[in-house]
């Protein structure tokens, strides 16, 4: 429920800055220009996300014929999550990871790794796969294409500043060193709140697998896995579509520090404690 909330508050903070950002930059007009570029733009992304990075990650679908035990695997938890049955498709790098990916939980695909089959235990990945479905349960797909809109819009506006005159909402001219800070400071501002949110799904989804798969421990021992084996093993694919390493159940690109701010994914010792709390609740 905080995880919820949270998501919800930094959903509102966004479209805030989205609107103050407008008026001090390019009033309704600007504001219009831009949201309407970046709505075009993320509908386009929203509705074939799906088929281009599956090509991109050149993943291979399977079926109960093909992949028995997996496909199986994805089918009974997608049974206990009440969802329908997901394309299911396996990718040939040694980089442990996953992701999930559709507009809905009709459209829905998961993806595993053939490193993340061979380094994890089925119970563990049992739970990897239940934490992508709860994306899939949660259309997080949709929550991270409406807050890569207002933040590509909110980028758009300070890339239009100059066009619009840097005129304020009532048509005056507005304060130059204040439109040049907005300019500065407005994207690096969305983009937080941008990974804020996305940090939130993450642990919503992490907290939803474990009810998923009810093994909350073999999620937490998975992602401990995960982060040490993908230290040492690049995940190609995403160094080629950096764009694309938000989508896996751990960022292979991310880094700790203040690049924390930046990550897409929250620490795996936060995630793993969290998980080993509700563990100890069961």
């Amino acid at each position: 429920m905080f995880n919820l909330m949270k998501t919800a508050i930094l959903m509102a903070a966004i479209t805030a800055l989205f609107m103050a950002i407008g008026s001090v930059l390019g009033g309704q007009q600007g504001m219009m220009i831009a949201l309407l570029v970046a709505l075009g733009m993320n509908f386009f992304s929203y509705w074939f996300s799906d088929k281009m990075v599956l090509k991109m990650y050149n993943a291979q679908q399977v079926d109960e014929t093909s992949a028995p035990q997996f496909y199986r695997m994805v089918r009974e938890l997608a049974d206990k999550a009440q969802l329908p049955m997901p394309k299911v498709y396996i990718i040939q790098e040694d980089a442990p990871n996953a992701f999930a990916t559709g507009r809905n939980p009709e459209h829905a695909a998961v993806a595993a790794t053939t490193g993340i089959m061979r380094v994890l235990s089925e119970r563990e990945l049992r739970g990897v796969m239940a934490h992508e479905l709860a994306h899939v349960k949660h259309r997080d797909i949709l929550i991270s294409t409406v807050s890569a809109t207002m933040a590509g819009a909110i980028s758009m506006l300070a890339n239009f500043a100059m066009i619009f005159s840097g005129r304020d909402s009532e048509g005056r001219p507005a304060n130059p060193i204040v439109s040049i800070l907005v300019m500065i400071l407005a994207p690096i501002a969305a983009s937080l709140i941008q990974m804020a949110i996305s940090r939130a799904r993450e642990f919503e989804a992490d907290r939803g697998g474990a009810e998923i798969s009810g093994d909350p421990a073999a999620l937490a021992s998975a992602l401990d896995k995960i982060h040490r084996y993908a230290q040492g093993i690049p995940l190609e694919a995403a160094e080629r579509h950096p764009e694309t390493a938000q989508m896996m159940i751990m960022n292979p690109l991310s880094g700790g520090g203040i690049k924390g701010l930046f990550s897409t994914h929250p620490a795996t010792e936060e995630r793993i404690e969290r998980l080993m709390a509700l563990a100890r609740q069961r």
